[in-house]
């Protein structure tokens, strides 16, 4: 028989990454994962520290200004928390944007532009709360991801920033219960108002005809 030549197999996978080339090169253990998790953070936190002085500014309510301004505070605690574990992990804390908290944040100003007053406010807590459920679930996950490397230092920091985002979470709840009241008793005066406008006018109307 002839020798056709063919070429000798290579087990699937083998120099894939290589073949595809370095865009679809991928990091593969958990504390690459770690690293990328937590400049996703950093990312998140500093579009926060940008965007807390407006929804201040905007809030009609002043405990609800107060409690942004309190957080504003908070999250550059919380920023700094961050650079101590990048400064250990011998990273860098940049290079990479979160859409996510973007596309939060995002919301919250559309909200500032709709809405004024108490129900303003409330689409602000709404927004805010958003948020904090974001933090929540991303220090959580980078919590747990260091409980498993063995970063016992970066555990207590990561898990005194996680109770600190449960906390502003339970104090927004708290002022949400009398702004979503006020909010909704507003737009019923506004309403009742209008009513009893409309029907002076059409009494007026009767009595010319």
């Amino acid at each position: 028989m002839y020798n056709v030549g063919l070429p000798s197999l290579k087990p699937l996978g083998a120099n894939v990454t290589h073949k595809l080339g370095k865009e679809f090169m991928t990091n593969d253990t958990l504390k690459d994962l770690y690293v990328e998790e937590l400049k996703d953070i950093y990312s998140a936190e500093n579009q926060i520290l940008k965007a807390l002085p407006k929804m201040a500014k905007a809030a009609s309510s002043e405990a609800l200004k107060a409690g942004f301004e309190e957080h504003l505070q908070q999250t550059k605690v919380q920023v700094e928390r961050l650079q101590k574990i990048f400064a250990s992990l011998d990273e860098a804390p940049n290079g990479k944007k979160c859409h996510g908290m973007e596309g939060l944040l995002e919301e919250g100003s559309e909200a500032i532009e709709e809405f004024d007053g108490e129900v303003l406010d409330a689409a602000l807590i709404s927004a805010a709360q958003r948020v904090e459920h974001y933090e929540m679930a991303a220090y959580g996950t980078v919590r747990t991801y260091a409980e498993l490397l063995g970063e016992s230092k970066h555990v207590s920091l990561l898990a005194e920033t996680l109770q600190e985002e449960k906390d502003t979470d339970q104090k927004l709840t708290k002022l949400s219960k009398k702004i979503n009241l006020d909010a909704n008793e507003g737009v019923q005066d506004i309403a009742s108002k209008s009513k009893a406008s409309g029907d002076k006018s059409q009494k007026l109307r009767q009595r010319v005809a």
